[in-house]
Parts: C-alpha cells; structure tokens; sequence
C-alpha cells in the first residue's frame, strides 16, 4: 500500500529522534545513531524496511578523498528526490540535506530541514539536536533531496 507522506510528517519523526546520543553506524531513536542513521530511522519510522542495506563506512569526514565517489549521494539517488539546490534554494520542511566539507569531497554528513533556517542532525560529540542552518552549514551544502511523496 502506497503511503502518503507529508513534510510535517518528517519533520515530527525526526524530532522524535531529538535527545538520540550519538553513535557511529547506529540506528537507534533514544539510544544512538549518527547522521545516516538519523536519517535511516526517519525512513523506518515513515515507510517501514530500509530499501537497501548499508556497507560499513568510516567515522571521520577527513577520510574522504576526491575519486572515490559520492556514496552518500549516489544512495540518496536512488531513493530520495533530487532537489535543484542551488541558490536561490531555500530549504523546506523535511528536505534532506547533504554537507560536503571541502568542495572537492563527496558529502559526508547529513540532516533534516525542519523550516525556517533549522534543521536536525546528529553529530560526534552530542546527540541529535535541532540547530540553526547557519550560513557555515549553507556554504557546505552539496545536496538537497526530499523523501518520496512528500510535497
């Protein structure tokens, strides 16, 4: 059965996560995950089972090289929508964001727009939080994508 999902339907999933300690690889609302599983356990919490497994990945950013790949980006492609995110692009409630940290590296981390300048992720150091889209963050964004069916 086809499910309808709104951005204000994401957005609650994902404050349903705020408080999550933060854990490299997990996926786990209320006892860890990280910026992938943030967005990974939103996905559950909307439409069910993960549509594809996810290989092992390193904890640091740093690690990225130019060559490797856009893997956070290409598996985003494959089950979120691309948005046109460049400016003047104004995130949406519910949009999912990509962050690349150096413009010669693939995306690295992630989080969910909430409106409004905000938006929710989860770090190394804190647990997931709703927090200012600065314009440091805005600089950084490499992507934007919206969860199927959420207009």
């Amino acid at each position: 059965m086809e499910r309808s999902v709104t951005p204000e339907a994401v957005v609650a999933e994902a404050r349903a996560w705020l408080g999550t300690p933060y854990r490299h690889q997990a996926s786990l609302k209320g006892v860890g995950c990280d910026c992938l599983g943030l967005v990974r356990g939103i996905w559950r919490g909307l439409f069910g089972p993960e549509p594809e497994r996810v290989p092992p990945y390193a904890a640091s950013w740093a690690e990225s090289r130019a060559g490797d790949g856009d893997p956070l980006a290409e598996a985003a492609g494959r089950h979120l929508v691309p948005l046109d995110h460049r400016p003047p692009y104004e995130p949406r409630a519910g949009d999912v964001l990509l962050f690349a940290f150096r413009a010669h590296l693939p995306a690295r981390h992630c989080a969910v727009a909430t409106g409004a300048g905000t938006m929710i992720h989860a770090h190394d150091g804190a647990s997931v939080t709703e927090v200012a889209l600065t314009p440091w963050w805005r600089r950084h964004l490499a992507r934007a994508f919206r969860f199927p069916d959420a207009a």
